[in-house]
């Protein structure tokens, strides 16, 4: 699979982080623990935490051909809103996200999602875009619904929110699936 470097919408523009981005990523968003409350990991407490991240799994995930993330810029000014990936898995695409508070409730994360979502399932290879979210967190569902994702069911015990506690939660399991017209 070959993702595009860039992806642009009307308000975004979305492209492939790198190592100078690491203070306005912090900045924006990984310092802040009302972001990180329903992801997989804690506030970073240093720009080194962020390098890291951005080294160990942005750089490291397009190499190896598994995770392809883009920073979330605004067209206009360039700035650092937010973070959106996939993860491969056989004919799947699993995709997750974050955005900066302070872009919250202007449809910009619905925006980026969209145009990865349909840039995903318009692969060949792929038939399944999928995402799980925690059951508190109806911003993110409305987010899935609005791409075009279903919500499929509950996943019980399925996800770890180290901001939340360090038992796994419930999620809900949203996905968008390639309708091929035959059943096999």
């Amino acid at each position: 699979m070959n993702p595009p470097a860039t992806l642009e919408t009307p308000r975004l523009r979305l492209r492939l982080p790198v190592a100078d981005d690491a203070a306005a990523i912090f900045d924006a968003y990984t310092q802040d623990s009302e972001v990180a409350r329903y992801t997989s990991w804690s506030p970073h407490r240093s720009m080194d935490e962020t390098r890291k991240f951005l080294d160990q799994h942005c750089e490291a995930g397009w190499k190896a051909g598994t995770v392809f993330s883009w920073l979330i810029t605004l067209a206009e000014g360039g700035h650092a809103a937010g973070m959106i990936d996939f993860r491969l898995a056989a004919c799947r695409a699993e995709v997750g996200y974050v955005l900066a508070r302070r872009y919250w409730g202007h449809g910009l994360m619905t925006e980026a999602a969209r145009v990865v979502v349909d840039w995903v399932i318009s692969q060949p290879e792929i038939h399944r875009a999928w995402a799980t979210v925690d059951l508190e967190n109806p911003a993110s569902q409305r987010v899935l619904k609005k791409v075009g994702m279903v919500r499929e069911g509950v996943l019980r015990r399925w996800m770890v929110f180290p901001n939340l506690g360090f038992v796994p939660r419930d999620v809900w399991s949203f996905a968008r699936i390639k309708e091929t017209g035959t059943r096999q």
